[in-house]
């Protein structure tokens, strides 16, 4: 009888996972060269790294060339357009943080072939995460890059803020995971799948069962952690203030974003039948995201800890799409431009912010408010290039904020429905909040004078400016050019194949 079984294995198209094959092996060979040559090495860490994660490009370009859909595993795994655009963005992202991390990290008390390679194997995980189209596939890319974020941001390994950051960071992740597996179970249960396209049929609006409905809360509130929504934000401030500043720079851009990518594919193809559960959800946490993140933030001292409940009000514009998403086709279409779009510049923008932290903090050796002022007396560069970034990150024209946050008004607007029009009002409200602690940075920056009259200049190594540079030009860019970013969200581009 066993001699009758034959077993065939699954189809493999490597091209498509040449992406994660490349960060594989850079990871792999980070890890190998650091056992070989130990102190060595050092110097060629970051090169090694970064030249990874533009090697990874390549077979991304020569995809998006090609222009056909890819699907592995029984459909578990797709490389669409829409998981080539948000792969692109990690890679570059990662770059950039690579950039602000050569020098932080090569100055500091740091094991740099660990740092790497923990990094690339963190950015494998979202890369993975833009493909995943079933409940395991999901989850195992949520492990892939949480699990070495945990370490990372413990890096500082004498430092007890360090420590605890990542303990914080540790024990909430693993208890958002728990609730979220749990939530996958049920769903799984309820659907007898873990696919994401069997699963938006089996569990359609004419399903009464409790068991979908509470599966579905409990998947999207463990996203709800990794994007750092209120209430599940109490990690973010004491996280990005212990960790070193390139890993909150990564965790603020790269995690949050990764959370996201896996909202939008459970959204658009798991739950896209349940609106009438996920719709209210979002409108929630949205809402109080933006709110709370942003009357925290103006009570800050410290911009490390400012820019994390911004980051919770940011995390609250971006669901806020989400509340139309079941509304029509259109209002779909709508959504999903409006929440990549603000992926992509909110990554651009805020990583640019964390660069101009460091760079300052090079010179004052603080990451208060107060250890800004007077920045335009003897950093003029940096300080033009911090007020790009926080009036990008208010919305105000012309740079690319504005354009972001008019993507996500124009999708609630466009729904014509009572809830997307309130969604309008409370992001109105929350972007005029926003202005004031915005502003405030600026103006201490511009109009006040040098504490102890000290006016020396700042020394900014290359790396450093190159990843300022980077992000400020892409800031500009997609605000004075708005079609150059929704070139690669445009509807008819960017769908979430099954």
């Amino acid at each position: 009888m066993l001699a009758e079984l034959s077993f065939s294995a699954p189809h493999i198209d490597f091209a498509a996972l040449a992406p994660e094959i490349v960060l594989t092996a850079g990871a792999m060979l980070l890890i190998l060269i650091d056992a070989i040559a130990l102190e060595k090495a050092k110097p060629f860490m970051s090169i090694l790294a970064g030249g990874t994660l533009l090697g990874a490009m390549i077979p991304i370009l020569w995809l998006a060339n090609d222009g056909v859909d890819r699907s592995m595993f029984g459909g578990a795994f797709v490389v669409d357009n829409f998981a080539l655009v948000l792969k692109a963005m990690f890679l570059l992202s990662g770059y950039v943080v690579v950039l602000l991390a050569t020098n932080y990290i090569a100055e500091g008390d740091y094991w740099e072939s660990e740092f790497y390679a923990l990094l690339l194997s963190s950015l494998l995980g979202m890369v993975v995460m833009c493909s995943a189209r079933d409940l395991l596939t999901i989850f195992v890319a949520l492990e892939l890059l949480s699990i070495p974020a945990y370490m990372l941001a413990t890096w500082r390994k004498r430092d007890l803020r360090s420590n605890e950051a990542g303990i914080k960071y540790y024990l909430m992740g693993v208890f958002a995971s728990a609730i979220m597996l749990y939530g996958m179970s049920l769903v799984f249960g309820a659907a007898g799948s873990t696919l994401l396209t069997d699963i938006a049929p089996a569990i359609s609006g004419s399903d009464p069962r409790a068991t979908v409905v509470l599966g579905m809360v409990f998947v999207i509130v463990g996203f709800g952690f990794k994007v750092s929504a209120f209430p599940f934000h109490t990690w973010a401030p004491d996280t990005y203030e212990g960790a070193p500043t390139p890993v909150t720079a990564f965790l603020a851009v790269a995690s949050k974003a990764a959370g996201f990518v896996a909202l939008l594919q459970l959204v658009y193809v798991g739950f896209g039948s349940r609106d009438d559960v996920y719709q209210p959800l979002m409108w929630v946490l949205a809402a109080a995201s933006m709110t709370a993140g942003n009357l925290m933030a103006l009570r800050q001292k410290n911009i490390v800890r400012l820019m994390a409940y911004s980051g919770i009000a940011q995390a609250g514009y971006m669901l806020a799409p989400l509340v139309i998403a079941g509304h029509s086709a259109e209002s779909a279409d709508k959504a999903l431009q409006a929440v990549v779009g603000y992926l992509i510049i909110y990554a651009a923008m805020n990583l640019g912010a964390f660069g101009v932290i460091m760079a300052v903090a090079r010179k004052t050796r603080s990451a208060e408010i107060s250890s800004f002022r007077g920045l335009f007396q003897y950093a003029p560069g940096l300080t033009v290039a911090m007020t790009v970034f926080l009036m990008s990150l208010a919305g105000i024209p012309p740079l690319a904020g504005w354009f972001a946050k008019f993507q996500v008004l124009n999708a609630l607007l466009s729904a014509n429905n009572t809830s997307g029009v309130l969604m309008g009002v409370v992001i109105g409200i929350n972007s005029v909040i926003a202005l004031y602690y915005y502003g405030s940075i600026a103006r201490t920056m511009w109009a006040d004078d040098a504490p102890d009259g000290d006016r020396t200049p700042v020394r900014v190594p290359p790396a450093l400016v190159s990843a300022i540079a980077i992000t400020v030009i892409l800031t500009v860019l997609f605000g004075v050019l708005p079609q150059a970013v929704g070139h690669f969200t445009d509807s008819g581009l960017l769908a979430i194949g099954g």
